[in-house]
């Protein structure tokens, strides 16, 4: 039976509501007025919502969202952020991991926790404070979802994947081999995905852990671009991929809004993937299927992150 997995990330989800002055004292004046200049004319509203119709006429099983709910760290936005991902789904079907935005200052990524708590729970109880990484079954695939957010300096959006997260992450892709192990987290896992104020701070200890204990698929946002990459992995190349920010309009300097169905099937003690993107052409015009590709997770791959960029 096929498993259909969506993917979609950096939503910023919009307007921006009103904002204090007291609230500006901080990190948050130099977001503030970038989104005034830029953010607030290259995400218009309605782009989401129309992306997320076609999204759900696709009818997936399970929709993963791979942070930037929010812009500021703002409590109003955190609240919006809980109404957004129930009208996307259950939390049985929905699963959500934080961005650099979700933790925009220092006590926000609390305030995500909380607001989109049903959405990042794990399946099995624990003892632990810190609810990540995130560890779910869902049909034929587990998943582990990463936590790169932490807050960060003025002019700065790095992310870090600490010990504790990459030691629970190692323990749950052993015992899950097998399965198909999903991994999901907001930096690209790469030394040169972006720019160095953007980077994933220790991306190679993160990648060690794949290369020694393997993955099917992992899955991330951050860098508003569709792209897909691989890294190594004990039995060959795992497949990366990026989407592109879900509120970007067309005709931007970013690619517009789209999302990526995984159609996961099992055949010959192999998994067998076929990503569907969809979403807005670059040269304007509804949402449709932009592109379609067919791999199994051992297939071989040039490793590295030379992206093709859409």
């Amino acid at each position: 039976m096929t498993f259909r997995l969506a993917h979609i990330s950096d939503c910023h989800l919009g307007p921006l509501p009103p904002v204090k002055r007291r609230e500006l004292m901080s990190k948050r004046v130099l977001g503030y007025v970038n989104w005034q200049r830029n953010r607030a004319k290259a995400f218009v509203p309605g782009t989401t919502e129309t992306l997320l119709d076609d999204l759900k006429d696709q009818a997936p099983d399970h929709i993963a969202v791979t942070g930037d709910l929010v812009n500021l760290g703002l409590e109003a936005e955190f609240e919006n952020a809980g109404r957004f991902l129930a009208g996307l789904g259950s939390p049985d079907t929905v699963t959500a991991i934080p961005g650099n935005h979700d933790a925009y200052v220092p006590g926000a990524l609390d305030r995500f926790n909380l607001h989109c708590a049903p959405y990042l729970a794990s399946d099995a109880r624990t003892q632990q404070t810190d609810p990540y990484p995130i560890l779910r079954h869902r049909g034929p695939l587990t998943i582990i979802g990463l936590s790169t957010a932490r807050a960060s300096g003025p002019f700065m959006a790095t992310g870090a994947v600490g010990r504790r997260q990459r030691d629970r992450m190692a323990a749950e892709l052993a015992t899950a081999k097998g399965r198909f192990r999903l991994v999901l987290l907001h930096h690209p896992p790469f030394d040169n995905a972006g720019a160095w104020h953007k980077r994933l701070v220790g991306a190679k200890r993160v990648r060690a852990v794949w290369q020694e204990h393997g993955a099917e698929l992992i899955l991330h946002g951050h860098t508003h671009l569709s792209t897909r990459n691989t890294v190594s992995g004990p039995d060959g190349p795992i497949p990366v991929f990026g989407v592109s920010s879900s509120a970007q309009a067309s005709g931007g300097h970013k690619p517009p809004a789209s999302y990526t169905l995984f159609e996961i099937d099992e055949a010959d003690s192999a998994w067998t993937v076929t990503a569907v993107r969809r979403g807005y052409p670059v040269t304007g015009g509804p949402v449709q299927e932009l592109s379609r590709e067919a791999f199994q997770t051992n297939a071989t791959y040039p490793v590295g992150p030379a992206a093709s960029q859409a």
